[in-house]
């Protein structure tokens, strides 16, 4: 009697792989990355390699999502230590001889061109969620402000490069952190309110403080001229304030439903300028209108309450920190972005998540979302 033996098909051997996904954090990612291209597509058919490099991208974050998804939130702790160091160590590296552009030093030659701050915004959540995950338990002040020693001196070298959107994005991630391991609402409420009663004062002070001549001393002159420009773009319409200026006229005259796919005249007339990654947003505006950024606004509504929602059931401390983390970092990325486009944030370089063009930071995103879906299988398998 012979014995017959069915070898499985590739569609079977991937299943175990795909096992455990999280379908509606997959559904949200799917139509935000929908937008992505048909965004790129209209914004950069200009320079038609745009829209095959953005797919591209995509495919890579996508792969590298698929890869850290397989791995157990218990094992990414044994990367947050390493990770961390090295950033640290690339940042240090940096300040002493990395490259120049622009004016500002941010990058590294190792062969090929790197910019290790990039790494800190997946490594200072990693590295403050391992921290607080050892302490569990036995939590006291002391452990808050060594989290605050871990946090500082990345942002603070990265401040010094000077990359005020990247620090804030790193600061955010593990802030974020802090906040959810439990530091207390006394800490946290007289910041805020310093914080809203400074912006309160500057806008009042405007004309002193944006005066000619009018020095601040702790900022550097092209952060001081951001603000002013914020507050009044039209001190500079052809220089600083163009960006702002051009971005709000785009929105603006997209109206209620928009001039239309590939309509967008403010868009393929080069009036907005970065019009495939930092202001990518005003394209979308002008050509799919108040609707359209309504419907985006939505789905990124939709991930970020699902990615908390698998954040509040992780199954250990670390995982619900650092699921916690990366969602409300997505949640800053597209609050900044779309705010500094807009006119109500100060133009602070920082990309819209899946809109945006850009290879490091569409990894970046790959591996943020890759936690987080290693977080859900985590929980069913737990569950399970």
């Amino acid at each position: 009697m012979s014995t017959v033996i069915h070898k499985p098909s590739p569609f079977q051997r991937l299943m175990p792989l795909l096992k455990g996904f999280d379908g509606p954090l997959a559904f949200g990612i799917f139509l935000l990355a929908c937008a992505g291209l048909l965004t790129m597509y209209s914004s950069g058919f200009a320079n038609g390699a745009r829209f095959f490099d953005h797919g591209r991208n995509m495919l890579i974050a996508g792969f590298i999502m698929f890869v850290v998804a397989q791995i157990p939130p218990q094992r990414l702790m044994a990367f947050a230590v390493p990770l961390y160091t090295v950033g640290v160590a690339l940042l240090v590296a940096v300040a002493l001889f990395g490259l120049t552009k622009k004016g500002a030093r941010r990058w590294l030659n190792v062969g090929v061109v790197i910019q290790p701050s990039e790494i800190m915004k997946i490594a200072m959540p990693l590295m403050l969620a391992w921290w607080f995950q050892k302490r569990e338990g036995q939590l006291r002040p002391l452990d808050f402000l060594v989290a605050g020693l871990l946090l500082i001196v990345p942002v603070a070298l990265i401040v010094r490069q000077p990359d005020l959107g990247t620090a804030i994005l790193v600061l955010s991630a593990g802030m974020a952190v802090i906040f959810f391991a439990g530091l207390s609402w006394w800490l946290i409420v007289p910041p805020i309110l310093m914080g809203v009663v400074g912006v309160g004062l500057v806008v009042f002070f405007e004309p002193t403080l944006c005066a000619d001549g009018f020095r601040w001393p702790i900022l550097h002159d092209y952060q001081q001229q951001r603000i002013c420009t914020l507050l009044d773009p039209s001190r500079d319409p052809l220089g600083k304030g163009f960006h702002i200026i051009q971005g709000m006229i785009a929105i603006g005259s997209g109206g209620f439903w928009g001039k239309g796919f590939m309509q967008g005249t403010q868009t393929h007339l080069d009036f907005i300028p970065e019009r495939t990654t930092d202001f990518v947003f005003a394209a979308f505006g002008e050509e799919f209108g108040l609707i359209g950024n309504l419907m985006l606004i939505a789905a990124f509504i939709f991930l970020i309450l699902r990615g908390l929602a698998i954040a509040v059931e992780g199954p250990t401390l670390f995982a619900r920190l650092l699921a916690g983390s990366v969602t409300l970092s997505l949640f800053i990325y597209a609050f900044v972005n779309m705010g500094m486009v807009s006119g109500l944030l100060p133009v602070v370089g920082v990309p819209l998540p899946f809109i945006s063009y850009g290879g490091t930071a569409m990894v970046t995103l790959g591996l943020g979302l890759g936690i987080l879906m290693s977080v859900a299988k985590a929980k069913q398998l737990v569950q399970s």
